[in-house]
C-alpha cells in the first residue's frame, strides 16, 4: 500500500516537486467549491490543497458547478475558481469544454470523484489523479428517489470502475482504501492513501462549557444521522439535567431535524447554529465536552480530528474513515449502534478522568495530520504520474 505523508512540510518542497515534474498549471475538477452552501469536508480538502499549491507558485484552476449567489469566476487564496453548469450540469460541461478545446491549458489534473465521477479516463490527456473520499453505495438510496438511486449505484459501483482500473486513485484513509478495492474492484497497486490534515487554529481554548456540551459538526444531510445524536441527548437529559447539544452546520436536512427537536420538546437545550466561520467553529470545539458523529458513511473524520486538535474527544460510529480518525478507547470511543452511542456519550460526560485522558491523546494523534503533508502527498502522486507520462512519451 502506498501512503504519501511527505518528508518536508515547507512550501519550497511543494514548488520543487512541481517544477521537477513540469507541473506549472494544474486543474482540480470538483462538484462543488468552498463557497457552495452545501460545502463540506471534501470542499475544505480541495481548498486547502489548492491554496498551498498556489502559494508554492503553481497556477491552480478549480473547476466546479455554479454556486448560488456567487460569480462564475473568482479568486480565492491565490487560486482561480471557474463555476459552470447547474447542480449536475457541471459534469457534462467540464467534459464538453475539454473535447471542444475550450478549457484552459494544464499540465496536470486532479479529479474529485464525489459519488458521480467526471469519467476522466475517457477524455483527459496527460497526467492525472482521482481523489475518492469514500464509496457512496447505500447513500444513493438515502438522498434520491428509487429510480435515480439505482442509476447512481450502477454508475458508481459497476460502470465507472471498469474505466478507472488503470487510474491513480487517492483516498484519505486505509479503511476507505479497502472499501474502494472491495466494492469498486480497483487494483490495490493503483490506490494510495493520503491522509487529511487540520489547520493549526484547531487548538485548546481557555475554558470548557460549564455544563456538559455535545457538539455535532458538518453538513446536515441524511447519511450524517444527526437525528440519532439528538435522540441520545434527549434520553440522557433525564439523567443530566444541564446537558446541551449544539448542531453546527447547514444542509437540507435541517427542517426535518428541527421538526424532530420540536416533537421531542428539546428546543431549550438543542441549538442549531447554521453555517459558521472557522473561528466560531474552533470555539464550539473548544467548549465541547465531546464531539459526536453517528454518520453511516465517511472517507475520514475531518470534524473528529479538528475537535481532537482542541483536546476534545469523539464518540463516533465504527465505519470507514472513523476507524482511522479515532483510536478506540485511546482518543475516543467507537460504537456499533445507537444504544452504544448513547452509552458512550454518557460515559464521556460522566467521567472527567476519562474525558481528559481521551482529549490529550486525541490532540497528540491529530498533531500528525497537517494540510502541508496532504498537499505534498497529492502533488507527489500527480508528479509520479507526470514523470511516467513523460517517460512513456519518450520511448
Amino acid at each position: 500500500m502506498h501512503v504519501y505523508l511527505g518528508s518536508d512540510e515547507g512550501v519550497t518542497k511543494l514548488g520543487d516537486v512541481a517544477a521537477e515534474a513540469g507541473l506549472r498549471r494544474v486543474h482540480i475538477l470538483a462538484w462543488r467549491d468552498l463557497d457552495d452552501p452545501e460545502a463540506g469536508g471534501s470542499e475544505v480538502h480541495a481548498d486547502r490543497i489548492a491554496a498551498l499549491w498556489a502559494e508554492a507558485g503553481i497556477d491552480v484552476l478549480m473547476r466546479t458547478s455554479r454556486a448560488e449567489g456567487h460569480p462564475a469566476r473568482a479568486v480565492r487564496s491565490g487560486y482561480r475558481v471557474s463555476r459552470r453548469g447547474g447542480r449536475l450540469g457541471g459534469f457534462p460541461d467540464a467534459v464538453a469544454r475539454e473535447l471542444l478545446g475550450r478549457a484552459d491549458r494544464r499540465d496536470g489534473l486532479v479529479e474529485v470523484w464525489n459519488g458521480m465521477p467526471f469519467f476522466v479516463p475517457l477524455w483527459a490527456r496527460g497526467p492525472r489523479v482521482t481523489f475518492v473520499h469514500h464509496v457512496h453505495a447505500d447513500m444513493w438510496r438515502q438522498v434520491l428517489a428509487p429510480r435515480r438511486a439505482r442509476i447512481g449505484e450502477a454508475i458508481e459501483l459497476r460502470i465507472a470502475p471498469r474505466l478507472y482500473r488503470d487510474a491513480r486513485v487517492l483516498t484519505p484513509s486505509a479503511s476507505s482504501r479497502r472499501t474502494i478495492i472491495d466494492r469498486l474492484g480497483l487494483p490495490g497497486a493503483r490506490v494510495s492513501v493520503v491522509p487529511n490534515g487540520i489547520d493549526g487554529a484547531f487548538c485548546p481554548g481557555e475554558t470548557r462549557s460549564p455544563g456538559p456540551l455535545v457538539v455535532v459538526a458538518g453538513r446536515l444531510v441524511p447519511h450524517k444521522r444527526i437525528e440519532a445524536v439528538i435522540r441520545a441527548v434527549v434520553s440522557l437529559r433525564l439523567r443530566h439535567r444541564d446537558l446541551e447539544l449544539a448542531v453546527v452546520g447547514e444542509g437540507w436536512s435541517r427542517p426535518g431535524l428541527e421538526a424532530l427537536v420540536a416533537e421531542l420538546r428539546a428546543g431549550s437545550y438543542v441549538r442549531f447554529t447554521g453555517r459558521v466561520d472557522d473561528e466560531t467553529l474552533v470555539q464550539w470545539y473548544q467548549r465541547a465536552w465531546v464531539l459526536a458523529s453517528a454518520s453511516s458513511s465517511e472517507g475520514w473524520g475531518l470534524t473528529i480530528t479538528e475537535a481532537a486538535g482542541c483536546h476534545t474527544p469523539a464518540v463516533a460510529t465504527r465505519i470507514d474513515g472513523h476507524v482511522d480518525a479515532v483510536v478506540d478507547e485511546a482518543t475516543g470511543l467507537l460504537v456499533d449502534d445507537d444504544l452504544e452511542l448513547e452509552a458512550a456519550i454518557a460515559r464521556v460526560i460522566a467521567e472527567p478522568t476519562l474525558r481528559r485522558r481521551l482529549g490529550a491523546a486525541a490532540a497528540a494523534h491529530a498533531a500528525a495530520f497537517t494540510w502541508h503533508r496532504t498537499a505534498l502527498g497529492v502533488l507527489e502522486a500527480l508528479a509520479a504520474e507526470a514523470k511516467h507520462h513523460r517517460n512513456s512519451a519518450n520511448r
